[in-house]
């Protein structure tokens, strides 16, 4: 472990710490959005899940391409693209005043993400020894959850939860990251192959959506991971509309912050000894075991008549989160092809479907049966979201055979 942490690039600790401050910043935000525009916006369920997912939906279409121009001209350019283009997103959003603003600056967060994710993804792929990639990418998905969990608790103390200063305070901490990515840059200039663009004639975007839509196990895991995102899309659409219109529920609100930081320590505690055990089998096993369990959670949310039953569902929910999202960058480096990294980070983007679908089916179940029918609402919920099982069993059929076919190809050489 030493060893492997003394190996890791300068840039990639930069990547890693920023976004611990970045996720701080956001989560005091984004997660109360759909509050936020129900409570001091007036806008209804609806509305607030169709703001919610045209994030999710603008993302789904830019980060193919984010991910895609990262590997014409390089990850530096895109990088600091995305983080300088984020701050004025979220100073936008403190500035609206307006339902159809809100709308505008959730397409353009939607696109920062979408440029942001992919490129830090490949380049941490790019500047990191094979040995080290599976620690560097599970200490990413620790930074994100560090953030996460002190991001709402802060939002809450401050009373930011009904306010937009939350969003200044995001922008304001995403200028500083890029500052400081700069700094780097200049301190760490990337050599050569770490460059993401190549020496060789780049695809073109045609030819890179043939190849990755083209390649069978990738594309069993995309369809399969689309509804593993559906399901855990719920979590911060669906659920805290239901806690905060609930009846039944005093400071909904509130609940819901506090699940969001017991959601991001429980990552923390489990994902290190979870990830040891889950990277021992197969890398689509974890995702299938993890989908399985954030449907439970899911039915669990229907079905809870107490705060510790809220508890256990979130300790389900968030062990089904780690087996499905700490294997999923690693299952990609391993299916991509090493020229076009960038272009897989990329089209995984398109599991971002669940994200537009989840915030629209919640919305529209929640408009139907009301927060006074919970099983109406998380019954269809969970059972959509288990759906990805049989496409993630699949690939993971075919890696076998894959493997077996090459192994065999060794052995007759």
């Amino acid at each position: 472990m030493a060893s492997q942490l003394k190996q890791i690039h300068p840039l990639a600790w930069t990547i890693i710490v920023g976004t611990i401050f970045g996720r701080m910043a956001t989560s005091m935000s984004i997660p109360f959005l759909s509050i936020y525009l129900t409570q001091q916006m007036g806008a209804s369920p609806t509305q607030t899940g169709i703001i919610v997912a045209v994030s999710a939906l603008v993302g789904v279409f830019a980060s193919f391409y984010g991910g895609y121009i990262s590997d014409r001209i390089g990850r530096k350019k895109v990088l600091f693209i995305s983080v300088f283009g984020w701050a004025l997103v979220f100073i936008g959003f403190a500035l609206s005043d307006k339902i159809w603003l809100f709308f505008v600056m959730n397409a353009l967060n939607g696109i920062c993400r979408a440029l942001f994710e992919p490129t830090s993804r490949a380049l941490l792929s790019d500047i990191t020894p094979p040995s080290s990639k599976l620690l560097v990418f599970n200490l990413r998905y620790a930074a994100i959850n560090l953030g996460v969990v002190f991001g709402p608790l802060l939002g809450l103390y401050l009373g930011l939860s009904d306010s937009n200063v939350s969003f200044l305070v995001a922008g304001g901490v995403y200028i500083a990251y890029g500052i400081l990515l700069i700094i780097q840059f200049i301190l760490h200039p990337l050599q050569s192959g770490e460059q993401g663009s190549r020496t060789v004639e780049p695809i073109r975007l045609k030819q890179a959506f043939r190849t990755t839509s083209g390649d069978p196990v990738f594309m069993f895991v995309l369809i399969g991971t689309i509804f593993c995102v559906l399901g855990y899309g719920h979590f911060s659409s669906t659920l805290p509309q239901f806690m905060a219109i609930n009846p039944n529920m005093t400071d909904g609100a509130k609940w819901f912050g506090y699940m969001l930081s017991l959601n991001a320590v429980v990552v923390l505690a489990v994902q290190f000894p979870v990830v040891r055990i889950a990277s021992r089998f197969p890398p689509v096993v974890p995702l299938i075991i993890g989908n399985i369990m954030v449907s439970v959670s899911l039915m669990m949310f229907g079905l809870a008549q107490s705060p510790w039953m809220l508890v256990a569902a979130v300790v389900i929910f968030t062990v089904g989160e780690v087996l499905m999202f700490t294997l999923m960058d690693v299952l990609v480096d391993r299916i991509a092809k090493p020229e076009l990294k960038g272009t897989y980070f990329g089209m995984i983007g398109f599991n971002n479907l669940g994200n537009v679908s989840a915030p629209i089916l919640g919305g529209f179940l929640l408009d139907s049966f009301g927060a006074n029918q919970p099983l109406h609402v998380f019954t269809p919920i969970a059972l959509s979201a288990v759906c990805g099982v049989p496409f993630l069993w699949i690939a993971h059929k075919r890696m076998q055979a894959k493997g077996q076919k090459g192994l065999q190809r060794s052995m007759e050489a």
